[in-house]
């Protein structure tokens, strides 16, 4: 565990199990592309996946879909259901005021997941997109923040377990790390990505991201989301960014003050 060197094999099955979870149902070429493997390999996780009653294969077709079994993997995870209740009408009244989504997302591994989001209150939108989507923590602007705002030790042993990663370049990992501006990010407040590759809309929009905190510690990222053709990211953060903040400090301020037999 101190090499941080993961299991290949292991990393491709869930890597299977998430695209079929996220899709909802796949073929298995649908599943080798998402989940970035060989068809041959694809088979042999599929087999495995069915022999072990994760998915199952759909009646009349050869499409794959999770079981209810998948659910149980996560009975020892605690939801922090506090979060969604407490930042829900603040992010709902921001897109009133703005117009444009807005997501919530935590950190789990190297990915950030949503955990709540205003883009079907939103007409300004390509996707809804809903709890559970993930997006890359080195390549989003909610994953930026929550690098920039984790204790130094955390971000290191992030970046050190994505460095003998076997599916990631080692070139665009330097590249991403170089680009990662800690200490501006924190003393400005806020991150950017001024086109996001890896949502279901790939460089049609940008996104700016602010930290939301829970007795000072970090908690969550608020994320904007708007079209790269509306307008300029220099005019969003001139027109956005304050409200963006004040919305986070907001919510930062209600989840550090809830009672303690609510929490």
């Amino acid at each position: 565990m101190e090499k941080g060197v993961p299991i290949r094999s292991i990393t491709r099955s869930i890597a299977a199990l998430k695209a079929i979870n996220r899709h909802g149902s796949l073929s298995m070429m649908e599943i080798a592309k998402s989940a970035e493997v060989p068809y041959p390999t694809a088979c042999r996780i599929v087999q495995t996946l069915l022999y072990e009653g994760l998915i199952e294969q759909e009646p009349a077709r050869k499409r794959y879909r999770a079981t209810a079994l998948v659910q149980t993997l996560a009975t020892g995870f605690q939801h922090d259901d506090e979060l969604v209740r407490i930042a829900r009408p603040h992010i709902v009244a921001f897109t009133a005021r703005a117009g444009w989504p807005v997501s919530i997302a935590i950190r789990v591994g190297r990915e950030m997941m949503l955990r709540d989001s205003t883009h079907a209150n939103s007409s300004l939108t390509f996707e809804h997109y809903y709890p559970g989507f993930t997006l890359p923590i080195l390549d989003s602007a909610s994953g930026k923040v929550s690098m920039a705002f984790a204790d130094d030790e955390e971000r290191e042993m992030i970046l050190r377990f994505m460095r003998v990663s076997q599916d990631i370049d080692l070139n665009y990992l330097a590249t991403a790390e170089v680009s990662l501006d800690v200490e501006r990010i924190r003393a400005d407040g806020y991150a950017v990505q001024g086109r996001n590759h890896f949502n279901l809309t790939p460089g049609k929009t940008s996104s700016i991201a602010v930290p939301i905190f829970r007795n000072g510690h970090f908690e969550a990222a608020m994320t904007m989301v708007f079209f790269v053709a509306a307008m300029k990211l220099s005019t969003a953060l001139e027109t956005y960014l304050d409200d963006l903040k004040a919305t986070a400090a907001a919510i930062s301020h209600d989840l550090s003050n809830v009672p303690m037999g609510n929490a």
